[in-house]
């Protein structure tokens, strides 16, 4: 037996292979199994229930889910606060703010009045 013991891995099986040689099996399984009838295809439902009980259980875990919440809420902040810094810096500087008058109806895209 041929192993490398300086990691502790073998030099045999499917993982130790080379990543297209694993591709190039793993295809032909697929193309075998298609070919004979056997593989398997989710339908929309499958797939759908599929994703429910996937979800359920990454919601299950409440730290995983503060930890996202948490994340996603300091993103938004900072880029609300950087938001802010921009429009702070503009106003010095004497810019227009097209983008946020065009949205009240004030100034069209060149910066001019509709009235």
């Amino acid at each position: 037996m041929t192993s490398d013991t300086s990691n502790g891995t073998s030099k045999r099986g499917f993982a130790s292979m080379d990543e297209n040689k694993q591709r190039e099996i793993a295809s032909k399984g697929g193309q075998a199994a298609h070919s004979k009838g056997t593989a398997h295809e989710f339908d929309s439902a499958e797939a759908r229930e599929a994703g429910r009980k996937g979800g359920a259980a990454v919601s299950a875990n409440r730290s995983h889910m503060a930890d996202i919440g948490r994340k996603g809420g300091q993103r938004r902040g900072a880029a609300k606060q950087k938001l802010a810094d921009t429009k702070s810096a503009n106003d010095k500087s004497g810019a227009i703010h097209v983008d946020d008058t065009a949205k009240r109806g004030r100034l069209d895209k060149q910066g001019r009045s509709d009235n």
